[in-house]
């Protein structure tokens, strides 16, 4: 691309980023003053990610000139985040700065962006979100759900049961059951000492083939003959 070209491209990269809060998270087939934006930022984009000194790399000082616009024209993580993020900081700064974010309507769409669902997946999904993208949902104010990851981490720490285990308590329900009713005709849905005894018995039956020697002479011996 000449000089010339890429000047041109960038006055409408200037005209594109102050119509839309300063971002040239552009979709591909975008277009302003007839110029087609979204295709210039795209193939920017893939130059960008070629090594410095190759063929085809993006030089420096055109980079610099991009990132005077935007510093996140070329982000790490996928351009859609970024066009989403900009949208949120759009509604944030309309919104002078007064946004509660946790209590954000799902269904809340904002440019053609579905925002809410958008802000409601980042809150749940921080974890795995980069340090930068987390700094820029801060910015605005946005941050994870710490409820959804207290619950999480709840249920991480609890202790796994392992399948023996498990079928060492349906065991021990099953020879309650017996032991009181006298067979193994156990109803689908009944429980004995908290456990679904119907359902596992059932389960057993469905996975037999999968149960060790020692386990189905454990059932045997209750009674049980598939």
């Amino acid at each position: 691309m000449s000089d010339a070209r890429f000047e041109a491209g960038l006055d409408w990269a200037r005209v594109w980023a102050k119509e839309h809060g300063g971002s040239l998270a552009a979709p591909a087939r975008a277009a302003v003053g007839g110029y087609a934006i979204g295709a210039w930022l795209a193939g920017l984009r893939a130059a960008a990610e070629v090594p410095e000194g190759e063929p085809g790399a993006l030089a420096p000082e055109r980079r610099a000139a991009l990132e005077e616009i935007d510093p996140w024209w070329c982000p790490r993580w996928p351009i859609t985040w970024q066009r989403s993020y900009a949208v949120a900081r759009q509604w944030w700064l309309e919104s002078d700065g007064r946004v509660d974010w946790a209590q954000l309507p799902v269904e809340t769409v904002f440019e053609g962006e579905q925002l809410g669902r958008w802000v409601r997946a980042q809150r749940a999904g921080w974890a795995e979100l980069d340090q930068e993208q987390r700094d820029l949902l801060a910015a605005l104010g946005i941050g994870e759900d710490v409820e959804l990851a207290a619950a999480r981490a709840a249920a991480a720490a609890k202790p796994k049961v392992s399948r023996v285990d498990r079928f060492g308590a349906g065991l021990a329900a099953l020879a309650a059951f017996v032991e009181r009713e006298g067979h193994v005709r156990v109803p689908r849905t009944h429980k004995e000492g908290g456990v679904s005894l119907g359902s596992w018995l059932n389960n057993q039956k469905a996975r037999r083939d999968k149960l060790t020697a020692e386990q189905l002479g454990q059932l045997e011996a209750l009674g049980v003959g598939w």
